[in-house]
Formats: structure tokens, C-alpha cells, sequence
């Protein structure tokens, strides 16, 4: 089986009809002269069923229907992905009824099926966050001026430690496991 090929374009919508394509990130820097990075991104219209989603894509998914064209194993960048046709629900009010605080919860949000395109994205990489956490920028003057980037960054980081973790404290009836050392059993 082989890798699968990705598209090296500067949009998604470039990356459905991109001649260049690369399995690895040092390939896509090759075929972009330039800084890379891989993406995901949803292309195109909402479709409100799976099949007419299919039907205007034709030969990019799997489609299980007899008949239909199939894509090959290098040309599998597309997905089709279920998404919520709206971004939050609607708020409710507590109706305090029936010995009930909530009323009946509403039907479940409406999807829509979108195309996903992954494949490598020409141009630098994503603004770099700043060097503190949020929990400690947050307190500081200079957290006024921050961009747009640069919070999206910032929200986006993992968390680290305060201080490092402290090794466990074993009681008078624990002990470690012998093959997991990272774990107490009790002993009485």
C-alpha cells in the first residue's frame, strides 16, 4: 500500500485541483521552496445528506454504492466529515414543572456533511504564543496589546506544571506494584 500523497497548495480550495503533491513534510518543502505546514480545512458548500455530498465529489471518498468511481490509495486526502449546522444551542429558561428544574431537552442540533481537505499549506508557520501561560499573562500590563494570533495562540497552548510533580506518598499500608512502580496497591 502506498503513502498517501497530499496536495502542497496556499488554500483548501487550491488543493482540490494542485498537481504538486508530497507524503512528507520535507517533499512538500521541496515541491513549495518554502516553509510548509499541514492542515485540515472544510471546503466547499454544506451538503444536508451524505449522499449528495458523494454525488457533487464524485471519486474522491469511498462510496460504497455500486458503480461509483473509487479513489486511489495515493489520493485519499479528502474526508467527509458530520458537523452541527449550528455553532450553539438555543437557551432555555428553567421551567421549575412537574418536580422538574429543566424542561424537556429539545431534538438533537441538525448536521450538515462537509468536505475536509488535509494537505500542506505554503507559508510560514502559526503565530508562536507567548512565552508565559495564560494564568500568568493575564496579570501583566503588557496582556492589553496582544493580537488576535497571538491569543488564539496562547488559548491553543497546552498547559504545563506549576512545579514539578511531587513523587508519591505512600502509606503505612501501600506499597508499589511490582511491575507498575507508578502505582500504589494497598497491602493489609
Amino acid at each position: 500500500m502506498s503513502a498517501i500523497r497530499y496536495p502542497v497548495a496556499a488554500s483548501a480550495e487550491e488543493a482540490l485541483s494542485s498537481p504538486r503533491r508530497a507524503a512528507r513534510e520535507r517533499e512538500a518543502v521541496q515541491a513549495a521552496d518554502g516553509p510548509v505546514r499541514f492542515v485540515s480545512e472544510d471546503v466547499g458548500p454544506p451538503f444536508a445528506t451524505r449522499e449528495a455530498a458523494l454525488d457533487a465529489y464524485p471519486g474522491r471518498f469511498d462510496d460504497e454504492r455500486p458503480g461509483k468511481p473509487q479513489p486511489a490509495a495515493e489520493d485519499r486526502f479528502c474526508a467527509l466529515v458530520e458537523r452541527a449546522a449550528k455553532t450553539a444551542p438555543e437557551p432555555v429558561e428553567p421551567s421549575f414543572a412537574d418536580g422538574r428544574r429543566w424542561p424537556t431537552p429539545a431534538k438533537p442540533p441538525a448536521t450538515v456533511f462537509r468536505v475536509s481537505v488535509s494537505y500542506w499549506r505554503i507559508g510560514p508557520a502559526e503565530a508562536t504564543p507567548p512565552p508565559d501561560q495564560a494564568r500568568a499573562l493575564r496579570r501583566r500590563v503588557e496582556s492589553v496589546g496582544l493580537s488576535a494570533a497571538e491569543l488564539r495562540a496562547l488559548a491553543n497552548q497546552p498547559l504545563r506544571p506549576v512545579r514539578p510533580q511531587q513523587p508519591l506518598d505512600a502509606g503505612w499500608f501501600e506499597r508499589p506494584a511490582p511491575e507498575a512502580p507508578h502505582i500504589l496497591i494497598p497491602d493489609d
